[in-house]
């Protein structure tokens, strides 16, 4: 598929079939990952795969409840190792470093047919307990993936108008 049908598809899978995911398709989405842009290419990502049907209901637990997590058949978990480099010198650029390595995964997991959620609804400190996270590692995501037993429809999108502005920012 190309770029621009696979943005234009992507959807946020909420239920998964039970088959296992490939590892080569893994081993590929998780390269996409790491080739991802970071300021200063300091890298501030690790990725932990979870595959063990106990760890995914205690992280889909973690997860406000979630039980769809803990139905996929891979978890990952997108931690943030270091504090990375600064943007405009003021802001610290882990969270968009993790964030641009972890937009790499959903689309080539979807590249691979296979559905992902971004789960942000978490407790950061029972997914640390659970995984043998440090205290200085932060966790930025947590994506369940597997193949998609339906594919919702598309949401609606802000019109063009209200997202950009020609040389000076506009309302």
């Amino acid at each position: 598929m190309d770029f621009k049908e696979l943005i234009q598809t992507r959807r946020s899978i909420r239920k998964f079939r039970a088959e296992e995911v490939e590892e080569e398709d893994l081993r590929e989405i998780l390269e996409a990952a790491r080739l991802a842009p970071s300021a200063s290419n300091l890298q501030p990502w690790k990725f932990i795969v979870i595959k063990s049907d106990k760890k995914k209901r205690l992280i889909a637990q973690a997860a406000g409840g979630q039980e769809f997590v803990g139905e996929a058949p891979v978890v990952i978990i997108a931690c943030a190792t270091g504090r990375g480099g600064f943007i405009g010198g003021y802001m610290e650029s882990w969270p968009v470093d993790v964030a641009i390595s972890v937009t790499h995964l959903l689309l080539a997991a979807w590249d691979r047919g296979l559905g992902t959620c971004w789960i942000g609804d978490f407790d950061e400190e029972k997914v640390k307990e659970i995984c043998e996270i440090p205290p200085e590692v932060r966790v930025v995501a947590i994506v369940p993936m597997g193949y998609p037993v339906k594919i919702p429809q598309a949401t609606s999108r802000r019109p063009w108008e209200k997202i950009v502005s020609m040389e000076t920012f506009s309302e």
